[in-house]
């Protein structure tokens, strides 16, 4: 086309989809139907609908994408009948299977500000006063674990991205400080297949899995036994940073777990800072499941030395009531995101860096990235860091109280006393010392429980055998409805053994 050509004209009809200040007559119009749908979610007395293999092969066609437009009526009531409707609802009380939580009101509507103006805060210039939401925010937080001056952070997609972070930090900091070597700028050495990390035997699978990422393999990674409380042994773990040096390794770095997946508990900090320490190791802590408990009085002793902490974790849609995503990683000194740095010229040319406006992608793995921190920051304004520990407080009170009811009754077994809001028991059959009964005796409550619609639990396995998992994240739920579903419980292993 050449410049004196007029463009040909568009049907103004086209651009109807897209959001603009006229659009908002009808935003409202569609938001009404949509609250009215998600109220019948929330008002639906089972966690799900029910496990139905025919009507699963169903789902699959339906999700299939044509050519074929439909309304936003027609389009709704499809997304109803596809997903809503078989949505597992994480406010469900009989919902305790894993670390979903139900979310509070100013979170939701902070997500929706934020996906409507739809900021993007890697740099100034998209996203302006929001970056300095994201940096109070995590000011806040560094400062609720009294960590010092000089610690910043940065939003992530979530604890598996944070320990990726960890890892890289902890392994290219202890090359430039132990052999000069900038791995981002130079690349691979040979003693870097020699470097080693610690960490539980229940912490995260994310740690091995980063390793690998990392180019470091799985077998960089040590697992270090727990005790009978299910917490990292620290002379374990002395003897493994021993037998590595011994093998010709270099030991690097450990990660301690502020909440176990599995168990909800906390390896004993205050010695893993000192053994790190003496070895001249990053110290990482994991604390996607039990860092927000730093907001309790309940927990606040588990955080008493976390000044000798390099990094941190902590995933506030686990246990501070938000959707997901929104996680943190937490550096105890900022210049350790000169490893992570990257300066584009069509981006953030470092000549244009300006203290007063601010780019986050410098400290981001991630180009991209939602504006999640407004959530935490609307929630704070409205509900107040006491009230999410109230909550906090009050699901592990429930574990704690749940727990003891299990432990007296024969009919189950329990391995552990929960520190936070996980409990790990099993179904016994009674007489029974097979533990291959046990076994599968436990997977069909499960199962059937699910299938049903009845209840959600998790399962895990201890020394090889299947344990039973509740996940307490919902302060609405109550002793009375816990106690009903072990007897849901305890009704599907009757069922299983008299049936076989």
């Amino acid at each position: 086309m050449t410049l004196d050509e007029t463009p040909v004209l568009v049907d103004s009809s086209l651009y109807e989809g897209i959001l603009s200040d006229e659009s908002f007559g009808k935003i409202e119009e569609y938001t009404i139907s949509i609250n009215n749908v998600l109220k019948e979610f929330y008002k639906r007395k089972t966690f799900y609908k029910g496990d139905n293999i025919t009507a699963i092969k169903q789902h699959k066609i339906d999700a299939k994408i044509d050519d074929k437009t439909y309304t936003f009526k027609e389009a709704l009531e499809s997304l109803n009948e596809l997903y809503i409707d078989n949505a597992i609802s994480f406010h469900s009380p009989n919902y305790v299977a894993h670390l979903n939580c139900p979310v509070v009101i100013p979170s939701i509507l902070a997500e929706t500000i934020a996906s409507t103006i739809n900021t993007a805060v890697e740099t100034w210039d998209q996203s302006t006063s929001a970056t300095f939401i994201e940096q109070e925010v995590i000011r806040w937080i560094c400062n609720e674990f009294s960590m010092p001056i000089n610690s910043d952070g940065i939003f992530t997609s979530g604890g598996t991205q944070s320990n990726f972070m960890a890892l890289l930090m902890a392994r290219d900091n202890y090359a430039f400080a132990n052999y000069g070597v900038n791995l981002k700028q130079q690349g691979w050495f040979n003693e870097v297949s020699k470097f080693r990390i610690f960490c539980s035997e229940k912490s995260h699978f994310s740690i091995k899995k980063n390793a690998a990422l990392l180019g470091m393999g799985y077998d960089s990674v040590i697992a270090i036994k727990t005790d009978s409380e299910m917490k990292m042994d620290a002379n374990e773990l002395v003897l493994a940073i021993e037998k590595v040096k011994q093998e010709g390794n270099i030991p690097i770095a450990v990660v301690a777990t502020l909440g176990t997946t599995d168990y909800g508990s906390f390896d004993p900090l205050e010695t893993i800072s000192i053994i790190a320490e003496e070895h001249n190791m990053w110290l990482h802590a994991d604390g996607a499941y039990g860092g927000c408990f730093v907001l309790t009085d309940t927990h606040k002793h588990y955080f008493e030395n976390m000044k000798s902490v390099d990094s941190i974790t902590i995933d506030f849609h686990k246990t501070m009531f938000q959707p997901v995503s929104c996680s943190a990683y937490l550096v105890k000194n900022k210049e350790h995101f000169k490893y992570v740095s990257y300066y584009a010229d069509y981006l953030n040319p470092l000549e244009d860096k300006d203290p007063e406006r601010p780019n986050l992608i410098e400290k981001s793995i991630q180009t991209t990235r939602r504006f999640d921190a407004l959530k935490v920051w609307f929630t704070l304004k409205t509900l107040g860091a006491k009230t999410i520990a109230s909550y906090l407080e009050k699901v592990h009170f429930l574990a704690v109280t749940i727990y003891h009811e299990i432990k007296k009754d024969i009919l189950f077994e329990t391995v552990h006393v929960p520190e936070l809001s996980t409990i790990v028991f099993r179904y016994k059959v009674l007489n029974e010392t097979d533990n291959k009964v046990h076994d599968a005796t436990n997977l069909y409550i499960k199962n059937t429980l699910f299938k049903s619609g009845s209840a959600s639990i998790a399962s895990t396995k201890l020394q090889g055998n299947i344990y039973l998992k509740f996940t307490l994240l919902n302060p609405m739920n109550s002793v009375k409805n816990l106690r009903e579903i072990l007897n849901m419980i305890k009704q599907k292993g009757e069922e299983y053994s008299i049936n076989n």
